[in-house]
């Protein structure tokens, strides 16, 4: 296998309820290297981000905060206007609320990935994303690196705050030309074909390019790739992706195990 060509895969975890919450997790852990654990705040509870951590340590997976508007009941994916102080609060508050339920299943919070409406509005808005980062900052120890879109609005603060930044890519979501998402609310948005997720996926590890909506070539150069829970037949189509991935001889490890992984210290 290359050993140059190397990705994480990384999942958001938690978010689920019941046997078939727990079930999923389980099977996702079994393939990710890196578990975004919903903090409660668009889902998720105590006892279930007690089972994702103890899991993940036991798996040897990356622990890292998946952090939210306030928002159950909109599944943290409405905007919402949250003043910088109240957001920076509850993004540290979601960090330190984790970070304590993993050390006490023996890991720790090793990074810090926005959920839903609020990593739509970062890549954009430059105060919400200020806001993120001071969040981030208040509650490591030392610098936790963020996941975030290339370019991004919260790429730029975290660059200027001395954050390690993971560049993050997404195998079953359409992109514009711009290198952004496209909205969920359009059609296209989400891509179901396994076929084409797979692909892309490989594309994207190898940092080869592929058609955004329009049809034209893109290339996203990123650290991970994201595997959305809640994507019909995701933890089938996890191990797909895993297996097509070593098959293209690209290594699947979490981005904070490689020996070039971006550090800083404060």
């Amino acid at each position: 296998m290359s050993a140059d060509v190397v990705i994480d895969l990384n999942a958001d975890l938690g978010e689920g309820v019941g046997p078939g919450g727990r079930a999923l997790d389980d099977a996702l852990l079994g393939v990710v290297t890196s578990a975004n654990v919903a903090c409660g705040f668009h889902a998720g509870d105590a006892a279930t981000m007690r089972r994702v951590c103890e899991t993940a340590v036991a798996r040897g997976v990356a622990i890292g905060a998946q952090v939210s508007y306030r928002d159950r009941e909109g599944f943290g994916r409405r905007p919402m206007d949250v003043p910088f102080g109240e957001l920076a609060e509850i993004v540290a508050h979601q960090i330190a609320q984790l970070d304590a339920v993993a050390r006490a299943a023996g890991g720790r919070v090793s990074y810090v990935k926005p959920h839903g409406a609020l990593y739509n509005r970062v890549v954009s808005d430059r105060a919400q994303a200020d806001a993120v980062v001071a969040g981030a900052t208040d509650a490591g120890e030392g610098a936790l690196p963020l996941l975030c879109l290339p370019g991004s609005a919260l790429h730029a603060s975290a660059a200027v705050k001395g954050l390690p930044i993971v560049t993050e890519a997404f195998a079953d979501r359409a992109y514009t030309p711009r290198g952004t998402l496209v909205a969920r609310g359009e059609a296209g948005a989400v891509i179901t074909d396994a076929a084409v997720v797979v692909a892309r996926s490989v594309a994207i590890a190898r940092g080869l390019p592929f058609d955004d909506i329009s049809g034209a070539a893109i290339t996203v150069v990123a650290r991970s790739l994201c595997l959305h829970s809640d994507t019909p037949g995701a933890a089938e189509l996890a191990v797909i992706v895993r297996a097509a991935l070593e098959r293209a001889e690209v290594r699947v490890s979490a981005f904070s195990s490689l020996p070039d992984a971006p550090r800083t210290s404060r």
